[in-house]
């Protein structure tokens, strides 16, 4: 179709479609943060895109609002169904960890990153998986994205009153698991430096003076790796320094990158990559690693040109021995 002046007329579905694309990070920044998963985030985005496509918009004002409820509704399902699945539901003890947002360091401005939509801290997301379904939509859409409690209790059939109420519960949750984690980059990855080098060097005193005493370190290699369940749950820090020495072996394969939105450590080996660990420092030192090694899942991560990610030292060591288990995954 074109115009008078010969120029092409744009059609509705096309002005929809565009309006929708507009919206569409954002959208995947509610998915991600409510499902703790980038595959389905962007099947909750596409989910909604459909959805749209089936509805009468035309006398719907604010389009952005109109989506971010779709968006909620879907994901709300997903966590719902996701929970009646489980035959133990999340806790504090469970290894799951949450899909990681991984890019190179070198590629961060510090003055933008809060403004990225996908830069948040796995430890959040973590926390998040232990929310019943509820009060994680509740928390996620008011907490983080100013979505009012009008518009969240038509999500949750509760009234206004009841969806403040599961935000609150939430936010306590919330507040009580996740310390006040260093913003600062160059102070992330001093400390990370810090513990890599005791690592590296086997120093078991220098490892537990940089984990805080209730540091807890969480290994997710899915259901079974080489017929073994190998995830594990290590609180303390000097248990936790104890697990570390073993990075040693893995020097070789250390690359630093941003994880969520903190520095991390991933293992890339033959430009491949087999594990991330997200790195937690508060106070000066390291309050959590939440590694995931989960072979189906690492292998589904879009992380940009693993080749100019950052090695995590300058010299390998001696004996690098293999990177075939857990352990040398983790890091």
């Amino acid at each position: 179709m074109t115009d008078d002046h010969g120029g092409r007329v744009r059609t509705t579905d096309e002005t929809l479609a565009d309006r929708f694309e507009e919206h569409r990070p954002h959208l995947k920044a509610v998915a991600y943060r409510m499902l703790g998963s980038l595959a389905e985030a962007e099947d909750a985005v596409q989910e909604t895109w459909l959805r749209l496509g089936r509805s009468d918009t035309a006398d719907v004002r604010n389009l952005g609002g109109w989506l971010t409820t779709v968006t909620g509704r879907i994901c709300l399902d997903l966590l719902r169904s996701r929970t009646a699945r489980r035959e133990q539901p999340i806790g504090e003890d469970s290894t799951f960890v949450p899909d990681p947002v991984v890019r190179p360091l070198s590629a961060v401005d510090p003055e933008q990153e809060a403004l990225r939509s996908d830069a948040v801290a796995l430890a959040l997301l973590v926390v998040l998986e232990t929310l019943e379904p509820a009060e994680r939509l509740a928390f996620v859409l008011h907490d983080l994205f100013a979505v009012p409690f009008e518009d969240i209790a038509g999500i949750v059939e509760r009234s206004p009153a009841a969806a403040r109420q599961l935000a609150s519960r939430a936010r306590r949750r919330v507040q009580g698991a996740t310390p006040s984690a260093e913003r600062d980059l160059a102070r992330q990855r001093a400390v990370v430096d810090a513990f890599l080098a005791a690592s590296r060097a086997g120093d078991f005193e220098a490892l537990v003076a940089v984990l805080d005493p209730d540091v807890v370190l969480r290994a997710d290699a899915g259901e079974k790796v080489r017929g073994l369940a190998v995830s594990k749950l290590v609180r303390g820090a000097r248990e936790v320094a104890g697990q570390s020495l073993l990075f040693r072996h893995f020097a070789p394969y250390a690359r630093v990158a941003l994880v969520g939105d903190a520095v991390g450590v991933v293992n890339v080996v033959d430009g491949r990559l087999v594990s991330v660990m997200a790195v937690t420092v508060a106070g000066g030192r390291v309050v959590a690693l939440d590694i995931l090694a989960d072979e189906e899942r690492v292998a589904a991560l879009d992380v940009p040109d693993l080749a100019s990610l950052e090695p995590a030292h300058p010299t390998a060591p001696d004996d690098p021995g293999s990177p075939g288990d857990l352990d040398g995954r983790g890091a």
